[in-house]
């Protein structure tokens, strides 16, 4: 497969087959994403993977407790244009293809809620980093992730990358038992995309390149 290719397939997929994915895979995938660029070759990203017995363990660990604030803003406070359209209209097409419309807010925040179910992915994995770290080492974990999702792509597997898990970082921090010193970043679900739904087939938009490029 081509790494355009694997671009090109790669999607945030919000149901998942409950196909078993094994920890061989998963490790030689996260052993392969670790040559992804890391200034100073620091490599900031630790992980922990959630499979098998403990995909289980934590399902039930997890719904028997409630999601709270970010240690970290998801999103800057008042998001201005463009940003705030490209976002809110990926909420809306993601709904459509849902078929849940805007005044059904409880459809809204159930779906919303099955970020923490992992969207049924049989498999995930939390990534922490050091709270030494700066800002340059966390675009060091974006490149991790993103090499790990396009070696996802390679290897037939779906992801989804979550940054609703920081709104429940005090539970999966001790579920996982990362010290102190480590901080939650994302979730990363892992498994085969559901074919069957709808949703599944949201294609997010990008902007053209003369909003956001120049040729100097």
């Amino acid at each position: 497969m081509k790494v355009s290719d694997a671009v090109d397939r790669r999607a945030s997929i919000r149901a998942f087959l409950p196909d078993p994915v094994s920890d061989q895979t998963i490790q030689e995938l996260l052993e392969t994403s670790a040559r992804a660029p890391s200034g100073g070759n620091v490599q900031p990203w630790r992980v922990y993977v959630i499979n098998g017995d403990a995909m289980t363990r934590f399902r039930s660990f997890i719904a028997e407790r409630s999601p709270g604030a970010s240690e970290y803003p998801v999103y800057p406070p008042n998001l201005h244009e463009p940003y705030r359209t490209n976002r809110f209209e990926l909420g809306e097409a993601m709904y459509a293809k849902l078929g849940i419309p805007r005044e059904d807010k409880e459809s809204r925040f159930a779906h919303l809620a099955r970020n923490f179910e992992f969207f049924d992915a049989p498999a995930a994995f939390f990534c922490f980093i050091d709270r030494a770290m700066g800002a340059a080492q966390w675009s060091d974990l974006g490149m991790f992730l993103q090499t790990f999702m396009l070696l996802a792509v390679e290897a037939g597997l779906d992801t989804c990358p979550q940054e609703a898990w920081a709104n429940h970082y005090e539970a999966v921090t001790e579920f996982v038992g990362a010290p102190e010193n480590e901080m939650l970043f994302c979730g990363m679900a892992i498994g085969r995309r559901d074919d069957s739904k709808p949703v599944n087939d949201l294609r997010s938009e990008r902007m053209p390149f003369d909003q956001w490029g120049t040729f100097l």
